[in-house]
């Protein structure tokens, strides 16, 4: 709920604290946001983003896959990177696009008392996200403006298969704060590129990551995770569906396409999870 999290959320016209009152996030200088009926309230600077988030179907695809227990080896792995890199007092944590906030729910879980945001470019990632846990407030924001986040306020930034920024990242974490970034490798669903054209994952990623964290961020451990899943062409349709893949095939292509496979596909998940320290000025 937004309750849980004002305390560490900020203005995006003047970067001012804000307040729950009568149904709206409000700072002291009169700047208001509508909380939407769904729990979630939009705090993008200027009311608008040139990037276009989930859809409503993409992230219905997400939470059915997702829930249906398949990534709980890389869940796990981010929830015990968050719980093993965990300071003084609870954790505070952001998953910065955040999607469902299935990710995020599985690592508040397993740390009491921990509080976290759920930040997405998308409404209908944020609609699904304000109902994922009592712990989570919800909310719209776009990763590439200033995150209306309070300086040094948070413990964790986490991103799953999601874009950071690194100077924002850098900003919100308090000095002793970590950065958890879970990362697709080459390996990661290749059977389905090469069936079904899907798009091709960037083998220099990891690389590109370390060198944009430079600076600002010191990597403290990474551990790669791979495992196969076995699945159903329903299941199949929802990977696809849920992913960067779903903008590049119509529903029909994508149909067929997975008509032709087998009932069952086996499916490599596969990724590396790094975990980064914050690098403070004069240490």
């Amino acid at each position: 709920m937004l309750s849980e999290v004002i305390d560490l959320l900020a203005c995006p016209q003047c970067h001012s604290e804000l307040d729950l009152v009568d149904g709206s996030a409000e700072c002291a200088r009169g700047h208001r946001f509508d909380v939407a009926r769904q729990g979630y309230v939009s705090l993008i600077s200027g009311g608008s983003t040139k990037f276009t988030g989930d859809s409503a179907e993409m992230i219905a695809a997400r939470s059915r896959l997702l829930g249906s227990g398949h990534f709980k080896p890389l869940m796990d792995g981010v929830a015990s990177a968050c719980a093993g890199t965990v300071g003084s007092g609870p954790a505070r944590i952001v998953e910065i696009g955040s999607g469902t906030g299935q990710y995020l729910e599985h690592v508040i879980t397993g740390i009491p008392e921990s509080r976290g945001i759920a930040l997405d470019v998308s409404k209908f990632a944020a609609r699904r996200a304000a109902k994922v846990h009592d712990r989570i407030g919800s909310i719209v924001a776009d990763v590439w403006q200033p995150l209306p986040i309070r300086d040094g306020s948070l413990s964790h930034v986490l991103c799953v298969f999601a874009p950071r920024n690194g100077s924002e990242s850098h900003r919100i974490l308090a000095d002793d704060g970590s950065l958890v970034v879970l990362t697709p490798t080459d390996r990661h669903l290749t059977e389905l590129v090469e069936l079904l054209g899907m798009v091709r994952v960037d083998d220099k990623k990891v690389e590109r990551l370390g060198s944009s964290m430079a600076g600002l961020f010191e990597r403290e451990h990474s551990e790669d995770v791979e495992f196969t899943m076995n699945l159903n062409r329903s299941d199949v349709l929802d990977l696809v569906g849920m992913g960067p893949s779903a903008r590049h095939l119509s529903a029909s292509q994508l149909a067929a396409a997975v008509e032709q496979l087998p009932e069952r596909t086996q499916i490599t998940a596969s990724a590396t999870i790094s975990t980064y320290r914050k690098i403070n000025s004069g240490a």
